[in-house]
C-alpha cells in the first residue's frame, strides 16, 4: 500500500486503497465513496446491505467522505482572493522543497508551468470546490480540493502531484 503524505506538513491525505487517477503532471484525483459509520464502529471499507444502511441511518449512524474520514481532513473556507493569497504562498513555499530536495532547474520551471495552469483550472470553477486541510490544520500546507462529478453526487478530491510525499507501507 502507498500512503501519500503532504511534502511540507508530513500530513497523511491519502493511500492507494482509493480510486487514485492521474489526471496530468500536476495534479490527482482521488474517487471517493460516502459510508455510513455507527458510533464506536470501525469501518473497513465494506458496503452494507440495504436494509444495514437503513437500520444504521435510523440508529443515529452518520454519512461521512470515507476519504475524510480515514484520513482526518478538516474543513476549511476560503473565497477567491483568500485560496489565491494562499495559494502564492503555498507555491513559494512548494518551490523551496523541490530546490532543497535537489530539483534540476528544469524539473523546478516545469513544476511552475504546470502549476500555473492548474491554477488557472481551479480558480475558473473555485465555486465548485469545497477546502480541506490536512489533520494538523497547518496553514502552510497542501489545501485539498473537493468537488462531485458531472453525476452531481460522486465526490473527489484534487491534490497538487508536486506537493505529495509518497511512502510505501
Amino acid at each position: 500500500m502507498l500512503l501519500f503524505s503532504d511534502i511540507l506538513t508530513g500530513d497523511e491525505l491519502f493511500t492507494d486503497a482509493y480510486d487514485v487517477v492521474e489526471v496530468d503532471d500536476s495534479c490527482v484525483e482521488v474517487n471517493c465513496d460516502m459510508i455510513t459509520i455507527k458510533e464506536g464502529e470501525v469501518n473497513i471499507g465494506a458496503n452494507a446491505s440495504a436494509e444495514e444502511a437503513e437500520e444504521d441511518l435510523e440508529s443515529g449512524s452518520s454519512v461521512v467522505n470515507n476519504v475524510i474520514s480515514a484520513m482526518r481532513l478538516q474543513p476549511t473556507t476560503f473565497d477567491k482572493k483568500s485560496y489565491m493569497i494562499y495559494l502564492k504562498d503555498y507555491m513559494k513555499s512548494l518551490k523551496a522543497a523541490l530546490v532543497a530536495a535537489g530539483k534540476s532547474d528544469e524539473e523546478v520551471k516545469a513544476f511552475e508551468k504546470r502549476a500555473q495552469g492548474l491554477a488557472k483550472k481551479i480558480l475558473g470553477n473555485f465555486k465548485d470546490y469545497e477546502a480541506y486541510t490536512g489533520e494538523s490544520m497547518d496553514p502552510s500546507g497542501q489545501v485539498a480540493l473537493l468537488n462531485y462529478r458531472e453525476d452531481g453526487t460522486t465526490p473527489y478530491f484534487t491534490f497538487w502531484k508536486d506537493g505529495l510525499k509518497v511512502q510505501k507501507l
